[in-house]
């Protein structure tokens, strides 16, 4: 679980809150009559805790920026320290919808706020700048006439020469309303991670481990993370469709896997176990 996921949580509900007008019976407006016909914009920001990279186990509080919005056909949602582009626009009443387009992001994993002292010993690591693409389906009205279902990946690879290598994230996010001011958006997501990413981030090297204290260790590529968040959003006004002032809660937990759990990072001075929350408003025009 990247730390700055709290980024896309800003709005993620509110990006997706289009489909509860998309079928809408008496009690919600159809989408011509909201604030989502057309261009539409939510920007907004909120406090997030989480590790202080992956595999703390200290955690740190941080501010969090983020927007969301519909510009011309073309749909712009935060990923993460970053941000993806949906240039596919599907019509308002498709049941079945596509997700394509561009993403990028920087990676800001032990650039900064490093409170282990062992871990410091090792140096402060650079800034990976991520580019790739993002595809994925998204079904409406699986339970309810309101709710949607979307499964996506994005591929990305570092262009800025830290880590060097690829990461694949497949996610799935359920959202349905509870109410015509709230809704919840529940995700599952995982992070598939190539021999340079893995060397990069948990890998010690000689050089290393006589700075730190920590054994030597050769981390391998393969599924480095999986976790799940669960999202909730509540329209101060009480109408989700109608845009203003909205304030969200975030919660999270993830799990570091496999010979990344075992590097001594994580195992000796971190923890596997990686827990998130923010708290944040947003407005949408």
């Amino acid at each position: 679980m990247r730390l700055s996921i709290i980024a896309a949580g800003l709005s993620a509900a509110l990006i997706a809150v289009p489909a509860l007008a998309q079928q809408a019976p008496a009690n919600i407006p159809p989408l011509k009559d909201t604030v989502y016909a057309g261009d539409w914009v939510t920007i907004g920001g909120g406090v997030g805790v989480s590790p202080s990279y992956e595999g703390s186990d200290d955690y740190v509080f941080f501010p969090v920026p983020g927007a969301a919005g519909s510009v011309g056909g073309v749909n712009f949602q935060p990923k993460g320290t970053g941000i993806g582009a949906d240039i596919i626009n599907d019509p308002d009443d498709a049941k079945v919808g596509f997700v394509f387009g561009p993403v990028a992001r920087v990676r800001l994993d032990r650039t900064r706020q490093i409170k282990d002292d062992v871990v410091k010993r090792l140096g402060k690591l650079d800034t990976a700048v991520e580019l790739g693409a993002q595809a994925g389906i998204q079904y409406s009205g699986i339970i309810t006439p309101y709710d949607t279902l979307s499964a996506t990946v994005d591929v990305v690879w570092d262009v800025a020469g830290a880590h060097k290598g690829r990461v694949i994230t497949p996610s799935v996010s359920f959202l349905t309303p509870v109410s015509r001011g709230a809704a919840v958006v529940l995700s599952v997501s995982a992070d598939h991670v190539d021999d340079n990413f893995a060397e990069y981030y948990y890998s010690i090297s000689p050089s290393g481990s006589l700075a730190s204290g920590l054994p030597t260790y050769n981390a391998k590529g393969g599924f480095q993370s999986v976790g799940a968040n669960l999202l909730g959003t509540y329209d101060l006004d009480g109408d989700l469709t109608n845009g203003g002032f909205a304030i969200f809660g975030l919660a999270g937990y993830s799990r570091i896997l496999g010979n990344f759990a075992d590097s001594p990072i994580v195992a000796d001075r971190g923890s596997a176990d990686q827990f998130i929350g923010g708290i944040g408003i947003g407005y949408t025009f």
